[in-house]
């Protein structure tokens, strides 16, 4: 067959990488991680995790920035969805208390980027992008100051009623947001 080029084998190898390599951390946490573990758990050679990543740190660089893109599509979506502050609060505090992290697991893997990026300062290219699309969604109706403080009481709430015996109810969670949207007024 002359003039026709051979497609991959298997043209989402790339992709299963970065869900194992997610997995794999979720599992052992970001420092544990081995390119064997990732092969193991994505069913391909070993060999296949260097032709698609130089090391590493590109590897888990490129997981989580699949990992932060995800949430930010679901967090973004509920905010463009709001078409009046009111139904923007209701969003943030969805956001909050309801499932935009998807699961337990990938705010399990927000902690294990927090950590990686701290320790990897060419990694917090990942963060500010995250924290950018985030406000950006927010900043769609509130000023850039209240985006920023209700980011990060999106960020301190989900990390603290993963934890806390008694997360904060959702009713105190909306008296929040509108404190903090009304003091931004």
């Amino acid at each position: 067959m002359t003039g026709s080029t051979r497609g991959p084998n298997d043209p989402r190898r790339r992709e299963r990488i970065l869900d194992a390599a997610l997995d794999v951390v979720a599992e052992h946490g970001a420092i544990k991680v081995t390119f064997r573990k990732i092969a193991e758990a994505a069913g391909v050679p070993l060999g296949s995790l260097t032709y698609y990543f130089d090391d590493m740190q590109h590897l888990l660089t490129a997981a989580f920035t699949r990992l932060a893109e995800t949430v930010s599509t679901r967090y973004g979506a509920l905010l463009e969805a709001a078409r009046t502050r009111q139904e923007a609060e209701e969003a943030v505090v969805e956001i909050i208390c309801g499932k935009v992290w998807g699961t337990d697991r990938n705010l399990l893997l927000s902690y294990e980027l927090y950590a990686f990026a701290t320790r990897h300062p060419e990694v917090r290219a990942v963060m500010r992008s995250w924290m950018q699309a985030s406000r950006s969604s927010l900043a769609r109706h509130f000023d850039p100051l209240t985006a920023r403080a209700l980011d990060a009481l999106v960020e301190g709430f989900s990390i603290h009623n993963s934890v806390d015996p008694r997360p904060t109810e959702r009713e105190e969670v909306a008296a929040v947001v509108r404190a903090v949207v009304d003091a931004g007024a």
